[in-house]
């Protein structure tokens, strides 16, 4: 009888916990439905591309809630929606085609294959037919024959003849023989004294091998890779050289990530990333001029500040500090259209510089074009991406567009490259974003947040700068792909409130009259419609070092109003949250709903290293995460208190990423502030983290241990005083789950009872199961009512 109450009380407690949530709600939505993400709002359509012909839409779609999206077409002409039939959407064209000069003929690769086609026509010829995967498609021999790549090596097929060359012969290492020790030496030379028949084969052996070699300079020069792996393959357009990059990848030890719900019952590990700091990738180019059977390769020593030496490491006097090697990734060559100019674009290892180089191909020498420095990390739209920034030719074949944060922004500049004049074809306190010429190289198509930093429309400008001429108008955000004869815009358009919609509009550059656009698909679901969504108010304050801060601000009915606020923190660290568009933190935004309902007052901000607010704001978490970023969620609360009326002992903060991560150091180092915080798959240190984003930041800890240790949440765990809830998937390949295990048992060491940590076995960083979803929101929101309001 005992045992029974004993297990009824656990169970009315158990019940208990998951029922508050629900018990204390009093808005419409529910945490369990609005979890449901797509399933409740409706499955928005994507990937937008046009037919060759201008009449029909493709895009992503999926307005039957099954289990995939599938593809759809909309045909201009008779106003209809069809679902593609797999047959005909094997043989469409790829989304992304490479062009010849005159654009008669374009080039694709897909399901691997390589496919080349009459733009005249529409007549296609499918060049490959493999197993195999061929790719980085490209025109050479002045667009006479296409160059493609297959296990490592460049083929090319000529177009009319239809004929297929293999152009280069990597091979990873050279056969040797292996060499005779002296005695074996010995025994081979008295064996051929003694015996007539052994040195007469041996002589027959000698004239056929030096017989055979000849037909090796008819066949592709062997390049031996030596252990490097090779990438980034092309051929010049006049099919006279090929460029191509070595990559020397360190064996740095991986993490063992353990998964403990399996399949076959068994825990299985699984190898995730390393940690920041390890050594990394040394890249190279070399140039094979085919003609004349040679390699060599492309000399950087010439690069401007090559031998610069970061400012960080003035704090510390007596650390020496090594970077032999400062060239990172090499994107390019860029050729110019006529195939006289090949550019490059060069990253150095530490993020700090991008160089824009002229590349002497017959040489292997490189002229400085462009060099753009950065104290803390180059970065910004269409700048110092991974793979590369956004640049190319002018239709004068002389110069180069590129993008740069010159002035502080993300703009587009133009230089000469014999003459090295630059000009500044857009400026402003805003940025660009996309930048294309247009078809007939008269003018550019770009998006830009030019009216206001939230809000993102699609613009046309005269080819060498003036006027911008809006050609979208709904606030909000709208990614346009065009028609291929650039005379409609299809548009993925949002609004805060409104989710994703796919519309067509003509393009007014062309049209006779007012553009309007016109709504194609419809797809969000009943129950989605059925509430009254809220448009957050795009506010901003001043923060204490006079900082103009963006934020989405969410307000309750004054009858509801619990004068307890919830400060949401956006994840990714650059991103941008604080806009007119439907974010894609839209669980998140459907929760704040629910909040505001139950009078809490919510605000999301746009911190300090958040995107689409230029360079200082995007550096100004450099050397300190956790510095200014978090004292503008700070500063966030103060604004609330003295303008809204929110309770100083009412506050709580939560956010996941980069947001869980904010959440650490609010709950540790400003106690006063926030009474309870929920962590969601968040950094514990840095130190754990990646290389290619932290390491921009941060630097590296060897080298800059002062910016990790002040960065780093596990530093400063002693300071809990208020309720934290830490939430994280146990096979986040991310945010390794062990970043808060680690954690965990500092709060244990320290001794703090004011924690607690919820567990997802079979989530990694971005959850998919609506039931995880559900129950981390569930808890959240307990916590909230519980620390904040005592409920």
């Amino acid at each position: 009888m005992k045992l029974r109450k004993v297990l009824m009380f656990f169970s009315i407690c158990l019940l208990n916990q998951f029922s508050i949530a629900q018990i204390n709600n009093v808005s419409e939505l529910t945490i369990k439905e609005i979890m449901q993400g797509s399933n409740f709002i409706g499955h928005l359509p994507s990937n937008v591309s046009w037919s060759n012909n201008n009449e029909c839409i493709y895009f992503n779609w999926n307005p039957d809630s099954d289990l995939n999206d599938s593809l759809y077409a909309y045909n201009l002409k008779n106003d209809k929606i069809t679902k593609v039939d797999f047959e005909t959407e094997y043989g469409l064209p790829a989304s992304k085609v490479i062009f010849n000069k005159d654009e008669t003929k374009k080039i694709y690769t897909k399901h691997g294959d390589v496919f080349i086609e009459d733009v005249t026509t529409n007549s296609v010829i499918q060049i490959t037919n493999t197993l195999d995967y061929e790719g980085n498609v490209h025109f050479t021999d002045f667009d006479s024959q296409v160059a493609y790549v297959k296990d490592k090596n460049i083929y090319k097929w000529n177009l009319k003849n239809g004929t297929t060359t293999q152009i280069t012969n990597f091979l990873n290492k050279e056969k040797k023989e292996k060499e005779r020790t002296d005695k074996d030496e010995w025994l081979n030379n008295d064996q051929l004294e003694l015996f007539d028949i052994l040195r007469e084969r041996k002589e027959k052996n000698d004239i056929r091998d030096t017989l055979l070699k000849r037909f090796d300079v008819k066949k592709p020069l062997k390049i031996y890779l030596d252990g490097t792996s090779i990438l980034n393959q092309q051929m010049s357009p006049d099919g006279n050289y090929v460029t191509y990059l070595t990559a020397k990848r360190p064996k740095n030890k991986k993490t063992i990530m353990p998964h403990y719900v399996t399949e076959s019952g068994y825990t299985e590990d699984e190898n995730t990333r390393s940690k920041v700091g390890d050594e990394q990738t040394e890249y190279s180019m070399y140039v094979y001029d085919i003609a004349n059977r040679k390699t060599y390769p492309v000399v950087l020593d010439n690069l401007e500040g090559l031998d610069y030496i970061p400012e960080y490491t003035k704090d510390y006097p007596d650390r020496p500090y090594a970077n032999e090697n400062r060239i990172g990734y090499i994107s390019g060559p860029t050729w110019s259209p006529d195939g006289k100019f090949p550019v490059l674009d060069i990253i150095a290892n530490d993020y700090k510089d991008r160089w824009i180089v002229l590349l002497n191909v017959k040489e292997g020498t490189i002229e400085n074009i462009d060099h753009q420095h950065d104290e803390a990390w180059i970065a910004g739209p269409g700048i110092g991406g991974y793979g590369g920034g956004e640049l190319g030719w002018m239709p004068d074949n002389k110069s180069i567009w590129y993008m740069s944060e010159k002035t502080g922004y993300s703009h587009i500049y133009t230089m000469n490259v014999r003459t090295k004049q630059v000009k500044a074809l857009t400026e402003g306190a805003f940025e660009i974003y996309h930048p294309q010429i247009s078809k007939n190289q008269k003018h550019w198509y770009f998006i830009a947040n030019k009216n206001h930093l939230g809000d993102r429309q699609f613009y046309s400008m005269p080819i060498h700068g003036g006027k911008f001429t809006a050609l979208t108008n709904k606030i909000g955000k709208n990614d346009v792909t065009l028609s291929p004869d650039e005379t409609q815009m299809a548009i993925l358009y949002s609004y805060s409130n409104k989710p994703t919609e796919l519309y067509v509009q003509e393009n007014p550059m062309f049209a006779s009259k007012e553009a309007t656009p016109k709504q194609i698909t419809h797809s969000t679901t009943t129950a989605f419609n059925d509430y009254s969504w809220k448009d957050p108010e795009i506010i901003t304050f001043k923060a204490d070092d006079g900082a103009k801060v963006h934020a989405r601000l969410y307000q309750p009915k004054t009858d509801v109003k619990n004068k307890a606020a919830v400060i949401f923190v956006h994840g990714a660290g650059y991103l941008q949250n604080a806009h007119k568009w439907w974010s894609s933190y839209y669980r998140e935004y459907m929760f704040h709903n629910l909040l505001v309902d139950n009078g809490y007052t919510v605000l999301d901000i746009d911190y300090r290293g958040s995107a689409g607010y230029g360079r200082d704001w995007r550096t100004g978490i450099y050397r300190h995460m956790g510095g200014k970023d978090l004292s503008d969620q700070v500063d966030g609360t103060e604004y609330l208190m003295s303008e809204y009326g929110i309770d100083k002992d009412k506050i709580g903060i939560y956010g996941g990423s980069y947001g869980g991560f904010i959440t650490l150091m609010a709950m540790f180092n400003e106690p006063e502030t926030f009474k309870a915080g929920a962590a969601i798959r968040s950094v514990g240190d840095w130190a754990a983290y990646n290389h290619g984003y932290t390491a921009r930041i941060l630097n590296t800890p060897v080298t800059d241990s002062l910016a990790y240790r002040r960065s780093s949440p596990i530093y400063f765990a002693d300071g809990l005083q208020g309720d934290l809830l830490i939430l994280h998937g146990m096979i986040d390949d991310n945010v390794h789950f062990q970043d808060m295990v680690r954690l965990s048992q500092r709060l244990i060491e320290l001794g703090k009872e004011n924690w607690e940590m919820a567990v997802y076995p079979m989530e990694r960083h971005g959850f998919v199961e609506p039931s995880s979803w559900t129950d981390e929101y569930l808890r959240i929101y307990k916590l909230f009512e519980e620390s904040l309001l005592g409920k």
